[in-house]
């Protein structure tokens, strides 16, 4: 039988393993209802995803720190929508609410507990360490995990390198050839794993037109591709 190819599989979260969106959506509806706030449900989660998009791009181009960002955001938004809430409070209350849901995409389960035994595998994920340390630890597949890199924990986020240097002095690897990033973040996971030379594969479900010149090693359109990439 020949060789593995990767040893070391770089697992991003959100919307790769796990169901941001999902949590994100019940998190903003209660935080909403919790301040006595109409919430319309498809005008709000679009205005402060679009929100929330720009600025953790401001935090990957260190704008702004992350810690900032927590009511900033809520700041934006609020001025958008012309209402007076605090917030910080807000912010607390949502991060709080955010931090208790762990759902998990279809597959997810199936495929991290296939891999278990034949790789090493790292959540590294740009993020809030309060809500991403709670939400994985309250998931299913937390157990397979080697380690989990928060960006907020060492003040590097994805794409830059210093995130992927730390992630392998942590594990104690120095090798890259063996060493595979899945994520389905074009600028993030697939640029910052071309950025410290590693082979990429890109998630994509929707089947996005990639047309920003980010070329992955690999594209997948479902989870369990993954499993023909690694035979």
């Amino acid at each position: 039988m020949s060789a593995r190819k990767y040893n070391v599989l770089l697992f991003d979260a959100d919307g790769t393993l796990f169901d941001f969106e999902q949590s994100e959506r019940l998190a903003l509806q209660d935080t909403f209802r919790a301040f006595e706030i109409s919430y319309d449900s498809e005008m709000h989660m679009r205005l402060y995803q679009e929100i929330n998009s720009k600025i953790w791009i401001e935090f990957e181009e260190h704008t702004i720190t992350a810690d900032a960002l927590k009511a900033e955001r809520f700041r934006r938004l609020f001025a958008r929508l012309e209402i007076d809430v605090d917030p910080i409070l807000f912010s607390d209350r949502y991060l709080n609410i955010l931090s208790q849901n762990a759902f998990l995409l279809d597959h997810a389960a199936d495929l991290v507990a296939k891999l278990f035994h034949d790789y090493k595998m790292i959540l590294v994920t740009n993020g809030l360490s309060s809500v991403q340390h709670a939400r994985f630890r309250r998931s299913s597949i937390f157990q397979y995990f080697d380690s989990v890199i928060v960006s907020e924990d060492i003040g590097i986020a994805k794409p830059h390198t210093g995130i992927f240097e730390h992630t392998m002095k942590k594990i104690g690897h120095d090798q890259k050839n063996d060493v595979l990033i899945i994520g389905d973040n074009l600028r993030s996971d697939i640029q910052g794993g071309i950025n410290f030379g590693i082979d990429t594969c890109w998630y994509n479900p929707e089947k996005k037109k990639n047309s920003n010149g980010i070329s992955p090693t690999y594209e997948i359109n479902h989870l369990l591709e993954l499993e023909n990439i690694l035979r």
